[in-house]
Order: C-alpha cells, then sequence, then structure tokens
C-alpha cells in the first residue's frame, strides 16, 4: 500500500486512518549500508508474494491481449474482463488440472 509514490510523506495519515496496513516496500540497499539478513528475507517473501500477483495481470494483458479496450461501451469491455479473468485462472492453473484428469 505504501509503495505508490503519490502517498510519500503521507506516513502519519496513513496510519491514522488504517493502523493496521502493512508496509509492502522493498527495503533498499545504499552504498554504505547493506541489507541485513532479515532484510534480505522479508524482500525475498515479498517478492514471492508480489511475483505470484503479478502473473495473473501478465496473462491477461500478454496472451489474452487486454492491453487496450477493444470494444466501446463500459458493458462490454467489462464483460471482456470478466471472461479474460477467468481464463487467467485456468491458464495458470492448467498443469495442475491436467495432471489431475
Amino acid at each position: 500500500m505504501w509503495g505508490d509514490s503519490a502517498y510519500r510523506g503521507q506516513r502519519d495519515v496513513i496510519q491514522r486512518h488504517a493502523p493496521d496496513a502493512k508496509n509492502f516496500i522493498q527495503a533498499k540497499a545504499y552504498r554504505h549500508r547493506p541489507l541485513s539478513e532479515t532484510e534480505r528475507a522479508r524482500n525475498r517473501t515479498k517478492s514471492k508474494v508480489r511475483a505470484k500477483v503479478e502473473h495473473a495481470f501478465l496473462v491477461i494483458k500478454r496472451i489474452f491481449g487486454w492491453a487496450k479496450v477493444r470494444y466501446r461501451g463500459l458493458a462490454k469491455n467489462t464483460h471482456w474482463l470478466f471472461i479474460s479473468c477467468g481464463l487467467a485462472n485456468l491458464y495458470v492453473a492448467r498443469r495442475r488440472l491436467l495432471a489431475a484428469a
């Protein structure tokens, strides 16, 4: 949540409105301050979660062509998005589904 640059400098406001919000920003190493092993482990965990979430968007955008809208009107584009999301779920789980069959 705090990783977006639009929220830069808004830490106090965010903590006041959402006290249980988690920080999902990757820790950054600097020239004279390398990352500790715990920071590296946290970054690795965040990267694993981000990779799983972003993979579905890759499938929708690259394989199913959702980079630009195709139709005029919200109803048609919303319908196409819902179908693309369902197909992306099947595409991501295709190996497990084929192994079960």
